[in-house]
């Protein structure tokens, strides 16, 4: 019996409220690896779910440091060491004309490290979800608000999530295949 695995249950809502609460009950409950879809945003439905924090501001940081040191290094490397011009008798390390170059960097590469770093932490581009398969699925982006149980969460059952995506008022509760 060649069976499709499962990628976890789908409960529908027809509005934002009742997503909001069902999401934190799903939360209380104990599940932890969840999503939602909705048509737009809904305030208070990120921290709902799960997503306090993120490793973007350390992403952004390291990138920062590294365009700074980057930076400095590049220039202090052409003046003192690869190519040193002795200017009116000033130091070869005249670091505060290093000081415009050095910021740029910084701005430059933390910004790069953001960008990359938000795509690899939300796992973009990714032109396929199993959630696409569901038909119902469509209405996401029109009037319909989604949430999703995925089944590597620890506290997922088949049955016993089944019956609490069906206590919390959803209006159908589907099974998103692979």
């Amino acid at each position: 019996m060649n069976r499709t695995p499962v990628y976890g249950l789908m409960a529908e809502f027809t509005n934002p409220e009742a997503l909001l609460a069902g999401a934190r009950r799903a939360y209380a409950e104990g599940f932890r690896r969840m999503d939602a879809f909705t048509p737009f945003p809904v305030e208070g439905l990120a921290e709902a779910i799960g997503f306090h924090k993120t490793g973007i501001p350390l992403i952004v940081l390291i990138g920062g440091i590294i365009g700074c040191v980057g930076g400095f290094y590049l220039q202090y490397w052409i003046s003192v060491i690869d190519y040193p011009i002795n200017v009116g008798g000033r130091p070869l390390n005249s670091w505060p004309s290093f000081i415009p170059v050095t910021f740029e960097l910084t701005v430059l590469i933390a910004a790069l490290f953001a960008l990359f770093g938000l795509l690899a932490l939300n796992r973009l581009p990714m032109p396929y979800h199993p959630v696409f398969n569901l038909e119902r699925f469509e209405l996401a982006s029109r009037n319909r608000f989604f949430l999703c149980i995925e089944a590597t969460d620890p506290k997922f059952d088949d049955e016993a999530t089944r019956r609490f995506l069906e206590s919390v008022k959803s209006q159908g509760v589907y099974q998103v295949e692979h």
